[in-house]
């Protein structure tokens, strides 16, 4: 008798643990299923276009007037292209140098001190890196360069702005690779002589180069896929420059395009259909980003090379010309380089000639580092990387500095609880703050159960199967999706297909859709961290699967979870396109908390003003200093628990 029950009770144990298999499985499969309806209803919008152009001439086409249906979209998508270009040349060797710096220069005390700068860099809002860029950056660089671009703005002013906002994420992956490299490695290196820098470059370097080409791929797609920076300081103008490499020229990306045009275009006309077109586009290019990225670092991880160990060049011209042709490649490269910029300030003979003086300084300087002894060599670099560091808290130090400085005269209480007047350009921001605190509020009850359960049976139950890999691929690419391709999915499936309008509830759906990737992840790598032990002594006790991952693994990974859940929710707070398109309106006069109403939220109220040539500056800046305190405050937030809980699970 006591056998049977045993049985019986083991049965239903395992009974038990399937359903709660099926039901996790079930949340999980959110994820595949919200990226086959963005994909299906994207791509559905699209076809009215394809119908009325080629394809090809809609890619290629140098003419974009929707009035006069000429849908040539090649100026916008090169655009597009042109400004990640320039990002990147900022971005990159800023970043890794910033990256060794905090990883192989700087003591524990520095670089504790830098890791949550980093941190605050990358919670900052897009919104407010545009409207800083309008304020400073374009005034700055039209002083600057008062003949080549009168006005500020322009592919410079944009590809510098994306270059900032690139930075975080090229400085906090390539970071956390080159820390992940074991300590061996430095130790045998200095054992046998080798000073540190050289340790770093020839043996810390190549050994994290899959984590630090991963760094460079992911900033291209954050810059590739950012909306209302780049919209408020490019100039918008679909335009190719001339020549090609001048960057004071305007230039029109396909994301300015879709938040510029996309509010004032008749529902399912070609044009509409020609801007579905468009984020289809988008998303594509993120998706090859994606591969690339993967490819990438799956080549680097074999060192692309052959089985001798040797490079490819080497293995085809032997080690010294291959030497040759490297030194070669760099003057030619620096040589040309030169000669681009150089002509956009003066006549072609005096820009050929003084790119032939600027390439022989750089073979002088190969010449001097070579002579110079290994410890001054040393010196120089470290103090490079150190600059790279210090020219990142500079840029956080003045964008933070000037918005405080200038907000202080209009922030006070009637602001902050008073109603909008004059059409917004006066007045309080109360409507806004409870607007963003509602979308918020509303985007964790929809988000944080879909991602939680969806990790929690990634890092349990999934078992590494087919599914599970669909998962993976699922959520990376959802991760990957820009922002305003989210917004289009919002505006024609949950705004238009489901009824809701443009509503808070349409808002926190989207926004939670877009957050999801970020809540599961962060979820599986908390629970991927709880030790072995602490569920094998929970089997001992007579518990079950789904009674130690609920009980005992998901309490002890709680810290984690809500950091996650912290941060995504800082970025849904400073959004700006998917609300704009799915719940914000300019106005609101009172407040109430009804879920098929618009709402008015501070990302969009501070996009208005900013583009409001009559709103008082002052208020501007108050406005962005409240937003930013709200967002910051929840990284700071995440930042805290994320730190108690490392102290109090110590495993």
């Amino acid at each position: 008798m006591f056998t049977n029950q045993n049985g019986r009770g083991t049965k239903a144990r395992a009974d038990s643990d399937k359903v709660v298999r099926y039901l996790l499985m079930a949340a999980a499969s959110a994820s595949v299923l919200i990226l086959l309806a963005i994909l299906v209803f994207i791509t559905n919008n699209s076809l009215l276009a394809l119908k009325s152009t080629d394809l090809l001439g809609f890619l290629t086409g140098n003419v974009w007037k929707p009035s006069e249906g000429l849908y040539g979209a090649g100026n916008i998508i090169l655009g597009t292209l042109l400004v990640t270009l320039g990002s990147l040349v900022f971005a990159v060797p800023v970043g890794i140098g910033s990256a060794i710096f905090m990883a192989e220069v700087s003591n524990a005390k520095v670089r504790r001190i830098l890791k949550p700068l980093v941190e605050l860099f990358a919670g900052i809002p897009s919104v407010v890196y545009g409207f800083f860029g309008l304020m400073v950056l374009v005034p700055a660089l039209a002083g600057l360069f008062p003949e080549q671009m009168p006005t500020g703005f322009a592919w410079l002013t944009g590809s510098i702005l994306l270059g900032f906002m690139a930075l975080p994420t090229i400085i906090s992956v390539a970071e956390d690779a080159l820390k992940a490299v074991p300590g061996t490695y430095r130790e045998a290196s200095l054992a046998v002589g080798a000073t540190r820098w050289e340790t770093t470059s020839k043996v810390i370097v190549p050994a994290a180069i899959s984590g630090i080409a991963s760094a460079v791929i992911l900033g291209i797609g954050r810059a590739v896929g950012e909306t209302m920076a780049v919209m408020m300081v490019t100039g918008n103008s679909a335009l190719v420059p001339e020549p090609l490499w001048n960057v004071f020229s305007f230039v029109r990306t396909i994301t300015a395009t879709l938040a510029l045009e996309m509010p004032e275009v008749v529902v399912g006309s070609t044009h509409y259909s020609a801007l579905f077109l468009l984020g289809l586009v988008l998303m594509l290019i993120v998706l090859v980003i994606n591969l690339c990225a993967k490819q990438v670092v799956r080549n680097v991880n074999r060192k692309m090379q052959g089985a001798n160990g040797r490079s490819f060049l080497r293995r085809i011209l032997g080690k010294k010309d291959a030497k040759r042709f490297k030194r070669g490649f760099s003057v030619i490269a620096t040589l040309a380089v030169a000669y681009m910029v150089c002509s956009l300030f003066l006549d072609q003979a005096m820009a050929l000639a003084l790119s032939v003086v600027l390439a022989s300084v750089l073979i002088l300087v190969q010449m001097f580092l070579k002579r110079i002894t290994r410890s001054s060599r040393q010196k120089l670099m470290h103090s490079a990387t150190f600059l790279c560091a210090g020219l990142c808290v500079i840029v956080l130090s003045v964008l933070l500095g000037d918005i405080i400085i200038k907000a202080v005269p209009a922030l006070s209480w009637n602001f902050l609880t008073g109603y909008p007047v004059d059409a917004g350009k006066s007045g309080g921001i109360y409507p806004a703050i409870v607007g963003t605190l509602e979308i918020i509020i509303g985007t964790a009850a929809i988000a944080l159960p879909l991602g939680i359960l969806s990790g929690t049976y990634l890092a349990e139950y999934s078992k590494g199967g087919r599914f599970a890999q669909v998962l993976e691929q699922a959520i990376d690419v959802l991760n990957g999706t820009p922002s305003i391709v989210f917004a289009l999915f919002g505006v024609s499936a949950i705004v238009a297909i489901l009824g809701l309008g443009v509503s808070l509830l349409s808002g926190c759906i989207t926004l939670a859709f877009m957050i999801l990737p970020v809540i599961i992840r962060t979820t599986e790598d908390a629970i991927g961290n709880v030790p072995l032990q602490v569920r094998e002594a929970s089997y001992a006790l007579g518990a079950n699967k789904w009674q130690t991952t609920f009980k005992i693994v998901l309490p002890a990974a709680l810290g984690g979870i809500m950091t996650g859940a912290i941060l995504g929710l800082g970025r849904a707070a400073g959004e700006t396109a998917p609300v704009m398109f799915t719940a914000a309106v300019l106005m609101r006069y009172s407040v109430g908390f009804n879920l098929l109403e618009p709402v008015m939220v501070l990302p969009y109220h501070l996009y208005y003003l900013a583009t409001e040539g009559s709103a008082d500056p002052s208020m501007q800046y108050a406005t962005a200093l409240v937003l930013l305190a709200i967002v910051l405050a929840m990284f700071l937030v995440a930042n805290v628990v994320r730190e108690y809980s490392n102290k109090k699970n110590k495993w």
